[in-house]
């Protein structure tokens, strides 16, 4: 741990000389690049910089032990005590510290909501997650901005997919990325029978720019008329835009807004964040295999969450969390269940860090 404590610090000194190099000073991407990084770090740094203090201190009060007079003995040992002490809660601190962070958890979200199994039911449950979510955003003074939205005729979703922005919204989203299965009694059941649908809830980091270049000779650009049950963008112009990237074969349509130029601009920011999710899949083959298992092909056998109403129960089932309180985590209290994902993930981490 220490050899790797020991390499941050260079690092830190390494990007202070960087970030007072009139060549970074230039460069505008390299110095968000590096104060980014510098950031980080510094908590690090500062911990170890205090812990070698400490050691330091040690070393002194260990030269004191050898003294003759025992008044000064008394109070070297007293003193042990106390740096001993400390030392112990400045390790377990960087313990903590050294746990990997998610480079991404800063960063905005796309959330793509999509409704699976379970025909209309589900398309009006895709809407309720939508306003779960909505609704936290809004606790949070977060941004919700849709970027594309298919109505089924019954006042349901379909698909939505929306940019989150705020301070911490993919840090505290990107568990929410899965199949989440409700059990409920639909308004057309007549006999009461309990029906099972799926929606599937996938969560993306935004992407800069900088991050994922898209040359625009890897693009076909198809435009026109915006239509579907209930659109809000619903013309007579040709406004809608259909997004074709040639080298991968993804396509993204974007139709929520009247203007050709907006619904583009919002395409390629969708296009963006699903290639930074591509690139990090292919960089790490875990983080590929976790979110296939999460996010599915909207089975409701694939499940991470189930919202059964006649319980009024919510159930996580990775950590097999159970709240018997349906009604507000709908309204979007979910805290406690994000939360609880939370320190179940960083507790695995933190074991594998020691």
């Amino acid at each position: 741990m220490f050899d790797k404590l020991k390499g941050v610090e260079e690092r830190f000194v390494e990007l202070e000389g960087l970030l007072s190099d009139p060549k970074v000073l230039q460069d505008r991407g390299a110095f968000q690049k590096y104060s980014r990084e510098h950031a980080e770090i510094s908590e690090i740094v500062s911990v170890y910089r205090t812990y070698k203090q400490i050691n330091g201190e040690l070393d002194d009060t260990l030269e004191m032990l050898k003294d003759a007079d025992p008044e000064i003995k008394h109070m070297a040992k007293e003193e042990m005590e106390r740096l001993n002490s400390r030392k112990a809660e400045l390790e377990e601190e960087l313990t903590q510290l050294l746990i990997p962070k998610d480079p991404l958890d800063g960063k905005n979200v796309l959330l793509e909501i999509r409704a699976g199994t379970g025909g209309d039911e589900a398309g009006l449950f895709a809407g309720d997650l939508y306003k779960m979510y909505s609704r936290y955003a809004e606790s949070r003074h977060w941004t919700v901005e849709v970027m594309d939205l298919h109505a089924t005729g019954v006042g349901g979703l379909k698909e939505i997919i929306v940019m989150v922005k705020g301070k911490g919204a993919y840090s505290r989203l990107k568990y929410e990325s899965g199949t989440h299965r409700v059990q409920r009694v639909p308004a057309t059941e007549t006999q009461g029978r309990i029906h099972t649908s799926a929606v599937t809830v996938a969560v993306l980091p935004e992407a800069e720019e900088v991050e994922v270049e898209i040359d625009p000779s890897d693009l076909r650009i198809d435009v026109f008329r915006s239509s579907g049950p209930g659109g809000q963008s619903v013309n007579t112009t040709d406004s809608a835009v259909r997004i074709t990237h040639l080298p991968t074969g993804l396509v993204v349509s974007c139709q929520d807004e009247k203007s050709q130029h907006k619904n583009k601009a919002k395409g390629m920011k969708v296009l963006r964040a699903r290639l930074l999710d591509m690139m990090i899949q292919e960089q790490d083959a875990k983080r590929s295999h976790d979110r296939k298992n999460q996010v599915g092909s909207g089975d409701r056998s694939e499940r991470i969450r189930t919202y059964n109403f006649p319980q009024g129960r919510v159930t996580d089932h990775r950590i097999g969390l159970t709240l018997y309180r349906l009604d507000s985590i709908l309204q979007g209290d979910v805290d406690e269940i994000i939360d609880a994902l939370t320190n179940h993930y960083q507790s695995q981490a933190l074991q594998h860090a020691r």
